[in-house]
């Protein structure tokens, strides 16, 4: 079975937790087997407190905007139901899991205020920190980095920051994540039918394809791409694995 992973994030009227800031976002996307499926779960909450100027400077949400909204134990089990049992993804996982835990346990529901005994959690901040040491490992640098388009984060927002880290976290931990073939279905699923299967014939009469060698430069910065991601991603290329099992035979 495919791993199912939940990328998480939260936003919240301040920090730390222990001065008795609360969350007021939480956004989610899922992955299963490397791949969005368009599920999410998205709510914004009522705090009852004021959020601090600076984290409505980060996140633009302000204290009138969530009055009237759900409060966390009308969306607790809703919430816990989509994240139970699957890999949380989460950048700087001990803020979101702290605040998270936090609000179970102002619920009373002790079973669920360690959510680390329900989830595993995958801190792709220490897996950055890991991988490019002494480095800025923000959100942001990682997608000017691994260049994912960030373009629309002039704030920081649970839903987008978290489908943002999902392209993030995939391009860091594989590159390309899924291929599309031309005459799939629209949905991306495969199964359109026989638009999805068909076998289109070239003509016999068309003309031959020109052949473009590469040049010593091309295969130069071929190999120097390649270093650079087996370096990103911890491992070779795949195929490289399969030349040098091959050589090796």
């Amino acid at each position: 079975m495919a791993t199912r992973s939940v990328v998480l994030d939260t936003e919240t009227t301040g920090m730390p937790v222990t001065d008795g800031h609360r969350i007021i976002e939480i956004g989610c996307v899922e992955l299963i087997g490397r791949r969005l499926t368009g599920r999410h779960f998205h709510v914004y909450l009522q705090p009852d407190r004021e959020s601090d100027e600076g984290a409505i400077g980060v996140h633009g949400i302000t204290n009138e905007f969530l009055v009237g909204k759900p409060r966390f134990p009308e969306v607790a089990d809703e919430f816990f139901e989509f994240i139970q049992g699957a890999q949380l993804i989460i950048h700087n996982a001990a803020f979101d899991v702290g605040f998270i835990n936090n609000e179970f346990a102002l619920m009373g529901q002790h079973e669920r205020a360690d959510i680390a005994q329900h989830c595993s959690i995958l801190d792709t901040l220490m897996m950055a920190r890991e991988r490019h040491p002494g480095q800025r490992n923000s959100l942001d640098a990682l997608c000017k980095r691994y260049g994912v388009d960030n373009s629309g984060r002039e704030l920081h927002g649970a839903l987008l920051d978290s489908e943002i880290l999902a392209d993030v976290y995939l391009t860091m931990t594989g590159g390309q994540t899924s291929l599309s073939l031309a005459g799939n279905a629209s949905d991306g699923t495969g199964e359109g039918g026989n638009a999805g299967s068909e076998i289109r014939r070239l003509p016999a009469d068309r003309p031959r394809t020109r052949v473009i060698r590469a040049s010593e430069d091309d295969l130069a910065q071929h190999v120097a791409r390649l270093e650079a991601i087996a370096k990103s991603a911890g491992a070779p290329a795949l195929w490289q694995q399969l030349a040098e099992a091959k050589a090796q035979a």
